[in-house]
């Protein structure tokens, strides 16, 4: 059995690789720098309060995922914290140096920003190179859904890009 100090070790080195897993989620969920640091902040406190729950039936990043999206969805209806601006926000030096914030990219996640927020989480799930089993299982819901739901996010997504150029 790991003493607690091992299981500490754990659950940060596992957070620390899959740390641009928090701040995708935070980036698209949160409207300023300021917001995003509270966001990530809560997401861990949250994934820390239940990383004994985590059995391995999934994949840590998964399971991460779905941990941090709820947390960012709840957060976001408690504290407002979701906005749709017109301008590209700030990507802070962290995500910047992370996802090389082209200019392409800025676009994207500026047009990620109008979505809801189901349609946010599956969209992300899915640039990250999900498949479509893993991100209905993340969300909860059928993979048929997720495909349907991806097809209608592809062309809302078209129709704001093609607005914001």
């Amino acid at each position: 059995m790991q003493s607690e100090k091992d299981i500490e070790k754990e659950f940060i080195a596992r957070i620390e690789k899959h740390q641009g897993i928090l701040h995708k989620v935070c980036f698209v969920y949160a409207k300023d720098e300021a917001d995003r640091k509270d966001l990530y902040q809560e997401m861990v406190l949250q994934l820390w309060k239940s990383y004994s729950k985590f059995r391995g039936n999934s994949a840590f990043s998964t399971w991460m995922y779905r941990v941090a999206l709820n947390t960012a969805i709840t957060q976001t209806k408690r504290l407002k914290l979701l906005t749709v601006n017109s301008e590209i926000p700030s990507l802070g030096d962290d995500l910047e140096a992370s996802m090389d914030a082209s200019e392409d990219v800025k676009i994207l996640y500026r047009a990620i920003s109008h979505l809801n927020k189901i349609e946010k989480a599956i969209i992300l799930l899915w640039l990250d190179e999900k498949s479509y089993e893993k991100i209905a299982d993340t969300i909860g819901i059928s993979v048929k859904n997720v495909s349907v739901k991806l097809v209608r996010i592809k062309a809302k997504l078209a129709s704001i890009i093609q607005k914001l150029q």
